[in-house]
Parts: structure tokens; C-alpha cells; sequence
């Protein structure tokens, strides 16, 4: 059994091959030893609704690239209800932006996003700075290879 993972596209990323990264998400979950059957849901919006998300959740009035959300533990699942990691939020003007800024494709920016975002759910906090930092950094590499501009840090 794989990995559900659900895209909500409120903005379409144009050029980008969602079912691509569909893949990699189930990489890195498998990667990272997620459990089979466990879902993700990958939200695709703009910069406004970040800036509402990062307000709301985290205290931070201003926009940013991704949030990761995890699903609330103590959250009793219905039954038949699927388990899942959680959500994460990727504004996709942000992601074009950086893009430009990096001269790398919009679907580099957003792999970087969504794997950035995941580990975060699998506990990885580059915020801690020191070990922490370039312990996730380190996973990211693994999951991107020579993906361009993946290793400054997101988020």
C-alpha cells in the first residue's frame, strides 16, 4: 500500500507536472518511514492565504513559501477514517518568485517546497539551528540531488 497523497489546486503551478511530484512525495515519505497507508494533503494557493495561514496558526502577519501542518495526534480518527501526516501549504507566487531569483524551473522551487514541508511533518526542524538545521538540510540533499538553490532553505 502506498501513500494517499491528495493536491487541493487552488492555483495551478503552469508547467508543472503535479503526478511528478506526487512521486517524490511518496519518495520522501517512504524515505522517511512513514507508514504505508498514511495520507498527505498538498494544498497549492497564493500568497494571501499563506499570509492568513502563518497569521492565524503561527502568529507571523506576513507571507511565506510553505507551512506544514501536522495532523493533530490526539484527534481520534472515524472509522475508515485515513490516517494522515498532515497538510502543507505551498503559495505558489512565492515559489515563481524564488524561482526567478534562483534561474531554476518552478518545478525544482516547488520539489524543494513540498520535501522542505514534509520533513517538517516528520519532525525535522531547521529553526533549531546548529545540528538540527543541517540534519534536515542533509535529508533534503538526499531527496533532491543537484536540484539548484535546494540548499538555502525554505520556509
Amino acid at each position: 500500500m502506498a501513500h494517499p497523497i491528495d493536491f487541493v489546486v487552488e492555483i495551478e503551478p503552469e508547467g508543472v507536472d503535479l503526478a511528478a511530484l506526487e512521486v517524490l512525495a511518496g519518495r520522501v515519505l517512504e524515505g522517511e518511514g512513514v507508514a504505508d497507508g498514511v495520507a498527505l494533503t498538498v494544498l497549492t494557493t497564493d500568497d494571501e492565504t499563506l499570509q492568513d495561514l502563518n497569521s492565524r496558526f503561527l502568529g507571523i502577519d506576513a507571507p511565506t513559501d510553505v507551512l506544514a501542518f501536522p495532523e493533530a495526534a490526539e484527534a481520534p480518527l472515524g472509522e475508515g477514517e485515513t490516517p494522515s501526516l498532515g497538510e502543507i501549504a505551498i503559495s505558489v507566487p512565492t515559489a515563481v518568485r524564488q524561482a526567478l531569483e534562483l534561474n531554476h524551473p518552478l518545478a525544482d522551487e516547488l520539489a524543494h517546497l513540498l520535501t522542505h514541508g514534509i520533513l517538517h511533518l516528520c519532525g525535522y526542524d531547521h529553526e533549531a539551528g546548529g545540528e538540527e538545521a543541517a540534519r534536515m538540510r542533509a535529508r533534503e540533499e538526499r531527496y533532491l540531488g543537484d536540484i539548484k538553490g535546494h540548499e538555502r532553505g525554505a520556509g
